[in-house]
């Protein structure tokens, strides 16, 4: 947001260096046993979802962050196979760059990191399971189910990494966005609608 096309680029290129090393520094520092694959996808994951465009959904009353009961129900709605994955696949992403990244916000929520790990397991769970039968989609199966069993594992990972760094540029906005979660701010929930942002406090019942 506000960047022109080079500094995209530039960021683009520096984020996923950078995100790819300390991924795996994280990943040997917790002495996890995850394959290659399982961290570049989780690098991917990470650098897509700074954008916030990415991460937060448009509606008629602005962007906002649907919550994971509704993608599931999208999931479970959807016309075809393709489309059901694709939901699932971000309904798993979502959790886990949530739950690694705003688990104290988490903490003081109506729902926890567990609530967010049984989703977005069985979400990338049910991806390995429809994609294992094909002979393409047998790599991206393999990751998926390490995802799903790692799932925890993982957001200690994302945790480590956030605890060490602090995210510039459209991130800003996410943690604009923690802050309304944990505090309630009016003041964080202006600046985001000033960003074209809606936030939306989900209850335990909608979620």
């Amino acid at each position: 947001m506000g960047r022109n096309t080079g500094e995209h680029l530039i960021t683009d290129i520096d984020i996923r260096e950078y995100f790819r090393n300390t991924v795996s520094a994280a990943v040997a520092n917790q002495q996890l046993a995850v394959n290659e694959e399982t961290i570049l996808y989780v690098v991917n994951m990470l650098a897509s979802f700074l954008r916030s465009e990415t991460l937060f959904e448009r509606t008629a009353d602005g962007y906002v962050l649907k919550s994971l009961a509704m993608s599931y129900a999208d999931s479970i709605s959807a016309e075809s196979t393709s489309q059901k994955n694709r939901v699932l696949q971000r309904l798993g992403d979502i959790a886990l760059f949530i739950s690694g990244l705003f688990s104290y916000s988490l903490n003081r929520s109506l729902v926890d990191v567990d609530y967010y790990a049984a989703m977005g397991g069985n979400a990338y769970a049910h991806l390995a399971d429809s994609m294992r039968h094909s002979y393409k989609g047998q790599t991206i199966s393999m990751v998926f189910t390490e995802l799903s069993r790692k799932f925890l594992a993982l957001v200690d990972v994302l945790a480590e990494i956030n605890e060490n760094c602090t995210l510039a540029s459209d991130s800003d906005l996410l943690r604009l966005y923690e802050l309304w979660l944990e505090t309630g701010s009016q003041r964080a929930a202006k600046q985001l609608q000033q960003n074209g942002i809606q936030p939306v406090l989900v209850t335990a019942g909608k979620q």
